[in-house]
């Protein structure tokens, strides 16, 4: 494979370690964790057939994963169309930089555009300064604050 070798593809059986990897790592990056049983569930979902469950795109760089992303179609009370949120987007991060994550995003557009789905729509925290560079340049910020039920 030639050096600097960027190929983003679906999830496959095989990534299983790779793919805990990266999300584990995705995980601690966001200060949390889940159960091997929410592994081997989401896992699951991520190659099942269901076109309303979740979807994974790997990134491999020179043959090494670096990066993922997990997506969802959803129907949307505005729209007649589904709608496509990006859940999780992880790059290792001595690949920040190089273009993995947008390979990654333009990937889940470009499915969406498959899919017939107008609207691609996901969240950050405030202080994630690198992935905002990138998400201010590929994406339009919203005024939406997210709220949630309390634990």
């Amino acid at each position: 494979m030639p050096k600097n070798d960027l190929i983003v593809r679906p999830l496959e059986a095989d990534d299983r370690a790779s793919w805990t990897q990266l999300w584990d790592l995705y995980l601690e990056f966001y200060h949390t964790s889940v159960t091997d049983e929410v592994h081997d569930v989401y896992f699951d979902r991520l190659l099942n057939d269901d076109p309303n469950d979740f979807n994974c795109f790997m990134a491999i760089l020179d043959g090494k994963p670096v990066g993922l992303t997990h997506y969802l179609f959803h129907r949307h009370g505005w729209k007649v169309e589904n709608v496509c949120y990006l859940q999780d987007l992880y790059a290792l991060p001595e690949t920040r930089g190089t273009g993995v994550g947008r390979a990654l995003i333009e990937a889940v557009y470009a499915e969406a555009d498959r899919r017939g789905a107008p609207s691609v729509y996901w969240l950050t925290q405030e202080d994630n300064a690198t992935a905002r560079k990138l998400y201010d340049r590929i994406a339009a910020k919203t005024d939406f604050i997210k709220y949630q039920r309390p634990l």
